[in-house]
């Protein structure tokens, strides 16, 4: 299942030195994040922030089994399977939303991992749905959360589509071209369906609801 684990140092090429440049300053500008808001008085970890966060890393898992179409060389479009992930960013944030992601990635990792290359996993899965965090940047506008968590997780299995996917690259096409159709295919069709779920009136008060922590004791 895992191909090159026993890969040397110095045989590694600059995509995956970049890879792993990220995977190391993302907790440490999460950290520094946390601390800053620390620092100013919020209170990012409160109970109502843990309880929601877990309750829609759950949801979100429980969705992504209900596949309406499965991609050949991985990926799926799921029942909204990132809505809930989403959601929770815009109501609190890209910091929480980025964490939720993250252990979401993990657990869709244990649930149906398709992997060709040990530093693959980290793109595809907790990087690319930790990226859904970033639907937190802006919350003005639920569309446009929606379609920053898109792109976030596109660009991330975009990349993973040009350094570990090229040998299934169609003759006649380009690399990274084919990465970005066949990629933005099935994320861009999820990302519509949840754009028109996010216009329904109780999804909007559900998000309203979190915000206020009330959405458990009505």
């Amino acid at each position: 299942m895992f191909k090159n684990f026993d890969i040397q140092l110095d045989q590694l090429s600059l995509e995956v030195w970049v890879i792993l440049g990220v995977m190391i300053l993302l907790p440490v500008m999460l950290l520094l994040f946390h601390r800053s808001r620390e620092s100013q008085g919020g209170r990012l970890l409160q109970t109502k922030v843990l309880v929601y966060g877990s309750l829609c890393v759950a949801l979100s898992f429980l969705l992504s089994y209900i596949r309406l179409f499965r991609m050949p060389q991985g990926g799926s479009v799921t029942l909204a399977g990132m809505l809930p992930i989403i959601i929770f960013a815009v109501a609190f944030g890209p910091l929480p939303g980025i964490l939720a992601g993250f252990a979401l990635g993990l657990l869709n990792l244990i649930q149906d991992p398709y992997i060709v290359h040990w530093m693959q996993i980290f793109l595809d899965y907790p990087l690319a749905y930790g990226a859904l965090g970033l639907a937190g940047i802006y919350r003005k506008h639920l569309s446009i959360s929606a379609l920053i968590a898109g792109i976030g997780r596109l660009s991330m299995s975009f990349l993973s589509g040009i350094i570990f996917f090229r040998e299934f690259t169609p003759e006649g096409w380009n690399d990274v071209i084919y990465s970005i159709v066949y990629n933005g295919s099935f994320i861009g069709a999820e990302i519509f369906i949840i754009i028109l779920l996010l216009q329904v009136p109780q999804v909007q008060s559900v998000l309203k609801q979190m915000r206020r922590g009330t959405l458990l004791t009505n």
